[in-house]
């Protein structure tokens, strides 16, 4: 018998260099399945798309953030007050609209049987180049 389907939220995590000229490079997914209370990350950054947008990024800088926003997501205790929430608030803290250099996406949503192997699909189709 096949799994359930259930339903999952995800947003696309971006990094906008220079913040007034809202261009961005996605490095990451974040998704959220509460039936399954499964709350996950992906990143990756390719420091040459980031220099692409701007030739002074600080990309260790950026590294730094994407880093402690995996630490919040996975509830990791050096996270801050954020990582110590329950999952669903955390994903909401983590999708809050900003307007910083780490940005995230509208909040998305599908279905899905396996939400690892979705994030894995999103991550594939959305960050990883073709």
């Amino acid at each position: 018998m096949a799994e359930p389907w259930d339903v999952y939220e995800y947003a696309v995590l971006r990094v906008v260099p220079r913040v007034e000229r809202a261009e961005f490079v996605n490095v990451g997914v974040l998704l959220w399945c509460r039936s399954r209370e499964h709350l996950a990350a992906r990143t990756a950054i390719d420091p040459a798309r980031v220099l692409a947008l701007d030739p002074r990024a600080d990309v260790e800088a950026v590294a730094r953030h994407v880093a402690a926003l995996q630490r919040v997501c996975a509830g990791e205790a050096d996270g801050g007050p954020a990582a110590a929430e329950a999952r669903g608030p955390r994903f909401r803290w983590l999708t809050a609209p900003r307007s910083t250099v780490l940005q995230t996406s509208p909040v998305h949503r599908g279905v899905t049987r396996d939400p690892a192997a979705e994030l894995e699909h999103l991550f594939a189709r959305l960050v990883e180049l073709p």
